[in-house]
C-alpha cells in the first residue's frame, strides 16, 4: 500500500448531479426545474415567510402588548431568606456579596428585598431596593437598611 493506490471506502462517496450539461446527460433541457414559471428563472428567491400569495402567518396573527425598554428587573429576596442566611452563616451584615456567595443571585443582578416571613436577627441589609414592609420589618428588628 502506498499513496498512489489509496481510495475512499466502497460506497462512501457519490458523484453530484451535474445539472444542465446537455440532453445526453438526462439532466439537460429544463435542468430539473420544470416548465416556465417564476421558480424556473435565474435569480429567483422568495421572500421570508412567503406562502404562495396566501396571507402569511405573521400577518394573520394579531399583535398585542409591548415590551417596556426602560424596565428594571429585580431579583426578589424575602426577609425569611435573610433570616435563614443570618442563622446559617452567623452574620450581621448582608449585602450583595453575601447573597452571591450563598447562591441566591448572580453578581450582575439587581436585588429587591421583600417582606414575606419574619425577621428576628438584627441585620444591616444593603440592596438596590426594598419594599415598605421589608424596610419596616428590618428596622423593627433593630437592623438598618442601606439602599445601593
Amino acid at each position: 500500500m502506498n499513496l498512489s493506490n489509496l481510495k475512499p471506502a466502497e460506497g462512501s462517496t457519490k458523484t453530484r448531479k451535474r445539472i444542465g450539461r446537455g440532453a445526453g446527460s438526462g439532466l439537460g433541457g429544463t435542468s430539473t426545474k420544470g416548465h416556465k414559471g417564476q421558480k424556473s428563472r435565474s435569480g429567483y428567491s422568495k421572500k421570508i415567510g412567503f406562502e404562495g400569495g396566501q396571507m402569511p402567518i405573521q400577518r394573520r396573527l394579531p399583535k398585542f402588548g409591548f415590551k417596556n425598554i426602560n424596565r428594571v428587573e429585580f431579583k426578589a429576596i424575602n426577609i425569611d431568606t435573610l433570616q435563614q442566611l443570618a442563622d446559617a452563616q452567623k452574620v450581621s451584615k448582608i449585602g450583595i456579596e453575601e447573597l452571591v456567595n450563598a447562591g441566591f443571585i448572580s453578581s450582575n443582578q439587581l436585588v429587591k428585598i421583600l417582606g414575606k416571613g419574619t425577621l428576628t436577627a438584627k441585620l444591616e441589609v444593603s440592596a438596590h431596593a426594598f419594599s415598605k414592609t421589608a424596610e419596616s420589618a428590618i428596622q423593627a428588628a433593630g437592623g438598618t437598611v442601606v439602599k445601593l
